[in-house]
């Protein structure tokens, strides 16, 4: 049995097929990502896509002349099964050795399999030679990509959308972002002559320019060789307006003119400069492709870092970058956008006229109306039910479920404006919540706050304090599958890497923006996720100096009807009393302006502070007004 919604994909498999044998390869595999190691990619590299008619956003290809197969995680299994032809396999082990063992039993011992180096990424490739050993199997790098050849109709390049910065929403401009970096690499004891900077977002921050190639990302297909005397950058140079050729300085010589070389010739470039001698070129491992890194030889002409120093320095936004990223969540009426769709719901969904759908339809249209905004930063996750147990679900057509008063409701959303990026989180329930649900509810709620009133010394790791968003989860067996949080850019990724509570994440300090978002997630129930931005800040303490604290940004209130107050320290109500007060402060007068009343009286209904009273739960303060008036 075929479901209907498989593709057929007979035509492209027979096609490729032929290259192979063309270049005498036993195998080709074909990874899900583009030549930047991007976690979002353009129609044009949807290659995975192409190929086997799967669309999930995780995955990898391997075909040979008698066979082809897909590894994809669990979010995407059923997925895999409904879209792929009989001509696939499902593997459900997505680990490369387990891709390399069926390589062995597939491919004849002395047989070659071909990749694109542009798609694997240094640490890729070096897992791939390990799991294939001394199988007597080898890799071959094929750097015109064969998926390509065979991809007729394969969307374009927009031949437009690049634009700079207005001056308004930058303190630095793109020359003083070159010197800072130039000043890293003579700072730097290995002595680097050159920096390739590979990863979209790096070119983009550094000339303070945007684009728009990668859906929900503001970036632009490029690559920066940039040396002590010379900027080269490799972009498609026709997409260039008079105007920014001008802003680039491209038609001088000097220090700080930007040398245009069409996109596809930086490998030729980076291995003429290579072959001088006195060379040294500083890469980011991360997000560095192999087709890059394979030409940087011999070693001694390479240094490597985990992450650029433009990823490192971007990660800390300067003074007018935190002014107008806080903005962003009041200013641009982000906040408000979430509170219009939360009254929203609360009226509709009790009519039974409202689906997952129509809700993350509502809220980008709320945003979308807003000055500057350029969209959606990722796809809208509005999940009810079981599907909110998915953790990171999205509505189709033929997904989406009716929103009702007996379920629990997850909606994480956000959005890119000119001057800042937004990400926020809010679980409700319109109806009477269960004891466990409440309970979830509150220890979830009690992990985002002990994280964000954590006061630690700077350079402490996310890694370090992440399990204080586990801890009240763990004390009743609970727990979630997901990282606790992620970096946030200036109109730029909504997960800006290297920020964050992971162990590869780069120690905290003044000035980074990060979510945290811990959740619960009970399988083919509900699921519970609160995320807020913060940005960290300096705090005083009573003897140290140095000290770091989170500060949110976000400001929405969360859901009273689930939280168990008897559940919370006084400390923790605190924490919130004060927050709802700073949601007032800052929302308040900006729907007055726009002359919301409605949503300022639903506001202040759901900021009403808690009181704590001793030996006892705390309660709202219109709660012990009616038990007073009733004694």
């Amino acid at each position: 049995y075929l479901p209907s919604t498989a593709v057929n994909t007979t035509v492209q498999l027979k096609e490729l097929r032929a290259h192979m044998i063309s270049l005498n390869i036993s195998a080709y595999i074909i990874p899900g990502t583009d030549a930047h190691l991007s976690e979002y990619i353009a129609p044009r590299d949807a290659r995975l896509a192409f190929m086997t008619g799967f669309t999930g956003s995780a995955g990898t290809a391997v075909v040979t002349q008698t066979k082809a197969a897909v590894w994809t995680d669990s979010r995407y299994w059923v997925q895999a099964e409904r879209q792929m032809d009989c001509s696939w396999e499902l593997e459900k082990d997505v680990s490369i050795s387990s891709i390399a063992e069926w390589l062995i039993s597939e491919v004849p011992s002395g047989g070659e399999i071909g990749f694109d180096p542009f798609l694997f990424s240094v640490e890729t490739y070096e897992n791939y030679n390990i799991n294939l050993g001394s199988s007597n199997r080898s890799l071959k790098s094929i750097p015109v990509n064969l998926v390509d050849q065979v991809w007729k109709g394969r969307p374009a390049i927009r031949p437009d959308g690049l634009i700079r910065l207005p001056d308004a929403v930058i303190q630095r401009t793109w020359q003083m972002k070159v010197e800072e970096m130039r000043k890293k690499m003579r700072d730097n004891p290995y002595r680097p002559t050159a920096l390739l900077l590979s990863a979209l977002d790096e070119t983009a921050w550094l000339f303070n320019m945007r684009g728009e190639d990668i859906p929900y990302n503001p970036f632009f297909y490029s690559y920066t060789l940039l040396t002590m005397d010379e900027i080269w950058l490799f972009l498609h140079t026709e997409r260039l307006t008079e105007d920014l050729r001008s802003y680039l300085n491209a038609s001088c010589n000097g220090p700080l003119c930007v040398k245009l070389k069409n996109y596809t010739t930086v490998r030729n470039h980076l291995q003429e400069y290579v072959a001088q001698s006195g060379i040294k070129v500083w890469i980011g491992i991360e997000y560095t492709n192999y087709a890059l890194y394979e030409l940087i030889t011999p070693v001694d002409k390479l240094m490597t870092s985990s992450y650029s120093p433009v990823l490192t320095t971007k990660a800390v936004k300067d003074e007018r970058e935190q002014q107008i990223l806080r903005d962003a969540h009041v200013r641009h009426l982000d906040a408000i956008a979430v509170i219009q769709l939360l009254m929203w719901l609360e009226k509709e969904v009790p009519l039974g006229t409202q689906t997952e759908l129509t809700a993350a339809e509502y809220v980008d249209k709320c945003r979308k109306n807003q000055k500057d905004n350029k969209g959606p930063s990722f796809e809208t996750i509005s999940a009810s039910g079981p599907n909110a147990a998915l953790a990171h679900y999205s509505p189709t057509n033929e997904s989406s479920r009716k929103l009702t008063v007996e379920e629990m409701y997850l909606v994480d959303s956000g959005g890119q404006y000119l001057d800042g990026t937004t990400d926020i989180t809010r679980t409700v329930h319109w109806g009477i919540p269960t004891d466990l649900q409440r309970e979830a509810f509150t220890r979830v709620l009690k992990g985002n706050i002990e994280i964000s009133r954590t006061i630690f010394p700077s350079g402490t790791r996310g890694a370090n304090m992440e399990m204080l968003g586990r801890r009240a989860l763990w004390e009743v067996g609970l727990n979630y599958g997901h990282g606790t949080g992620h970096g946030v850019g200036n109109y730029f990724g909504v997960h800006e890497w290297p920020v964050g509570f992971q162990t590869n994440n780069i120690p905290f300090t003044s000035g980074m923006f990060t979510s945290i978002e811990p959740g619960y997630y009970k399988d083919n129930d509900f699921g519970i996720r609160i995320e807020d931005v913060a940005v960290i800040v300096p705090t005083k303490t009573k003897y140290g100096n140095n000290y770091l604290t989170f500060e949110i940004v976000s400001l929405v209130p969360y859901d009273k009807k689930l939280i168990d107050t008897s559940l919370l320290s006084m400390q923790q109500i605190e924490w919130l009393n004060k927050y709802y007060e700073t949601i007032r402060t800052l929302v308040g007068p900006e729907l007055d302006r726009l002359q919301l009343q409605k949503e300022k009286d639903w506001m202040l209904t759901n900021t009403e502070p808690f009181m704590f009273l001793e030996n006892s739960a705390a309660v709202t303060s219109s709660m012990l007004s009616l038990f007073t008036l009733v004694i």
